[in-house]
């Protein structure tokens, strides 16, 4: 019968190096008070012997936990799984968010959090207790909720908010703070728009708890003020659901001078302005022209395939783990927030005005 192997620990990395625990996690963790000769030393053990660094074992150099807990809205999130829908934006989020922690020898670990929960205090600072983690990632909108940044600081865990720029709306510190430009790229979707000639833009809007639906309004808006062109009965608000698109797209469509193109803030809302236009016998893009953000694989699959703004989500993410990380090891005070610029890609779902 075969026996088994055992695993190699940081004991038997510490014993075959001849040094301590404290040594190897220093090496490990890649802490600079280590000379160079001890460094090589520790270093040629773990080759050897195939260590591999458990999380337990980076703990040990003193109060890291070398986790970051990236928290994202629960309902939304659960609601989208269930519908069997997907969430890009997680996915996005965990990949650029887990391979920079990994870069740096953290993990991620992803909670999901109902703020519309009476017991939110209960259940997140009871997460922050067994995890104890050295940063957390907030995602909209609970980067902008006061309350989760007041749990946070009360159990000195310090945070990226991630949609979270400009002044500060209430008395927790802002810590660290990463932005897609969300203003920038619903000017870039009008200017494209201005630019085939179109002149009534429609806008549908995402819900008003996120403070990025209102700057992509004023994308929006203050390039048709440029441009000289009215707003007055072109803006309708959704809540990113497909069934908001649908009702905000019809409301649209049904004005006595409709729009001739229509910039949704979201994919499932460009989606529900499709079908809307179809079933008012409009072809897409003779008789209206769509541009959606978010960029997820399935606008690419559509008849015909939406043009849309990307969002660097994994970007975005991994900048903030990047940064969160770095404060803690320099002591360094949060640095001054970061823009992150976006990009339209063109497909069939936008041309010229049919008149």
């Amino acid at each position: 019968m075969a026996r088994r192997r055992l695993a190699v620990t940081i004991k038997h990395v510490a014993a075959d190096a001849q040094v301590s625990l404290q040594t190897v996690s220093r090496v490990i963790n890649n802490e600079p008070n280590v000379r160079p000769e001890m460094r090589e030393r520790v270093q040629a053990s773990i080759d050897r012997l195939g260590y591999v660094p458990s999380i337990a074992a980076q703990r040990m150099s003193g109060s890291r936990s070398y986790l970051i807990l990236a928290l994202n809205d629960r309902e939304r999130t659960i609601a989208d799984w269930r519908a069997r829908q997907g969430t890009d934006w997680v996915d996005q989020m965990l990949l650029g968010g887990m391979l920079e922690c990994a870069e740096h020898g953290y993990r991620l670990i992803f909670e999901l959090v109902d703020t519309h929960e009476d017991h939110l205090e209960r259940e997140l600072g009871a997460a922050l207790a067994a995890l104890q983690p050295d940063g957390a990632i907030l995602t909209p909108p609970h980067s902008d909720n006061q309350e989760i940044l007041r749990i946070l600081a009360r159990h000195h865990v310090p945070y990226a908010r991630i949609g979270a720029l400009g002044e500060e709306d209430g008395p927790c510190p802002p810590g660290v703070r990463v932005s897609m430009d969300d203003e920038g790229a619903a000017r870039l979707a009008t200017r494209h728009l201005l630019a085939l000639g179109h002149r009534r833009i429609g806008f549908i809007a995402g819900p008003a708890e996120y403070r990025l639906a209102g700057w992509r309004v004023d994308g929006w808006r203050a390039e048709m003020t440029a441009a000289d062109l009215p707003c007055d009965g072109l803006l309708e608000a959704g809540d990113f659901s497909y069934a908001s698109g649908a009702r905000a797209a019809r409301a649209l469509l049904g004005r006595e001078a409709p729009p001739t193109a229509i910039i949704a803030s979201n994919d499932q809302m460009a989606l529900a302005t499709i079908e809307a236009a179809r079933d008012a016998g409009m072809d897409i893009p003779r008789d209206l022209s769509v541009v959606s953000f978010d960029n997820t694989p399935l606008v690419r699959f559509t008849t015909p395939p939406l043009t849309a703004v990307d969002q660097p989500i994994a970007q975005t993410t991994a900048t903030a783990v990047r940064l969160l990380i770095q404060a803690q090891r320099d002591g360094a005070a949060p640095p001054p927030p970061v823009l992150l610029p976006m990009s339209l890609v063109e497909r069939g779902s936008t041309a010229p005005p049919r008149d």
